[in-house]
């Protein structure tokens, strides 16, 4: 296992639920971790407020890694309306979040990033269903757009089995796309093993995410995300699986649910500290 883990992990934004930029990188302080996913989202609609972000990473020595950006109208309220809503998927977005784009390419090119992350949608699992080849469509030109500009796009997994992903990304064939592997996400969907899908996707790894889960016992509704360490994810073997595949890039920490996130990450932090 890589003793170098603590130098490669990062925090990723969203979970610190921040107002400002100035109470980010408060946040991020306190979790002892110095670098971040970053969300590009708000710089991009609210740039008044958070304009000022880049220059504050720079003079408190925060390193931005990477990024994400949603779509419009995605609701997790339950497994089948974010089927309906996410992603590039649906039909009534799909021209607005086409529009939002360049500025979130603009957004990642100041930061001098050139790793994305996004969730696609759902993917469908057989090539014949109509909206394949749509999505595969919306895909390539996002990938362009990106890709035009130096960037790579990971997608976020979980929603398909990483079998169906990999046939996706197969027939995508885009250099610049590849894949953000959170193995909680495989629980929290229900979509099989972790460590098997990290082998399977291992050829389009660009990030982790590390976050843990344990998985629904009701088909068709949420896992329970928890925190690193007290869910279902084998991490011992999380990370020879990685080590195998030459692994050496971002872990991001991810939390999203829970009311003490900052507690959370640091706790995540330490398990892996104590892990390496």
């Amino acid at each position: 296992m890589s003793s170098t883990i603590s130098e490669r992990l990062a925090v990723c934004s969203w979970s610190l639920q921040p107002a400002s930029p100035e109470q980010l990188l408060e946040s991020l302080r306190a979790t002892g971790v110095s670098r971040l996913q970053l969300a590009l989202d708000p710089l991009r609609d609210d740039p008044r407020v958070w304009g000022a972000l880049p220059a504050l990473c720079a003079a408190q020595q925060v390193t931005v890694v990477s990024g994400m950006f949603g779509t419009i109208g995605e609701d997790y309220s339950t497994l089948d309306t974010i089927r309906r809503t996410g992603g590039l998927v649906p039909d009534e977005t799909w021209e607005q979040n086409w529009k939002n784009f360049p500025g979130v390419v603009a957004a990642a090119r100041q930061l001098g990033l050139s790793l994305v992350s996004f969730h696609a949608g759902f993917l469908p699992h057989e090539e014949s269903d109509p909206s394949f080849a749509k999505l595969m469509g919306r895909v390539r030109q996002v990938a362009k757009l990106f890709g035009d500009a130096g960037i790579d796009l990971a997608f976020e997994t979980g929603q398909e089995t990483a079998d169906t992903l990999r046939t996706f990304l197969q027939q995508l064939d885009c250099r610049n796309v590849g894949v953000n592997f959170d193995p909680a996400n495989i629980l929290l969907y229900d979509k099989g093993d972790p460590i098997e899908a990290l082998r399977t996707l291992g050829p389009w790894l660009r990030q982790v995410h590390i976050k843990d889960a344990i998985r629904t016992r009701v088909s068709g509704t949420w896992g329970e995300e928890v925190v690193v360490g007290t869910g279902q994810v084998d991490w011992r073997a999380f990370f020879r699986a990685l080590d195998t595949l030459g692994y050496r890039g971002n872990l991001c920490i991810e939390r999203e649910a829970g009311s003490q996130r900052v507690a959370d990450i640091r706790t995540a932090r330490e398990f892996l500290g104590r892990l390496a």
